[in-house]
């Protein structure tokens, strides 16, 4: 018996291993679904718990949404101060071109 014959019937039969393969293969999917991702996070639902921004992140992002807010109102404001102004102006004209 030579050393091939030897090595072929200690290895395991292919009709044994390519399905075994195929069932790790489809749990270590399985596993990566529900395994904490990144700095101790843990997967977004279905599979895990929902995404928790913490608090500093979710202050900044509030910041940053209140500031926006803020620029937009005041833009707004500025300009109906100057539609109001402009409408002053030539009602002024208007009136000292009067007789």
């Amino acid at each position: 018996m030579s050393l091939r014959q030897i090595a072929y019937k200690a290895s395991m039969n292919p009709r044994i291993f390519y399905p075994a393969a195929a069932l790790i293969a489809l749990l270590m999917i399985a596993l990566s679904f529900v395994w904490p991702q990144g700095l101790g996070q843990r997967s977004p639902a279905p599979f895990g718990h929902a995404i928790e921004i913490p608090d500093y992140y979710r202050m900044v992002k509030e910041r940053d949404a209140r500031r926006k807010k803020q620029a937009e109102e005041r833009a707004q404001r500025e300009k109906l101060n100057a539609v109001h102004q402009a409408a002053q102006a030539s009602a002024s004209a208007f009136a000292s071109d009067a007789p």
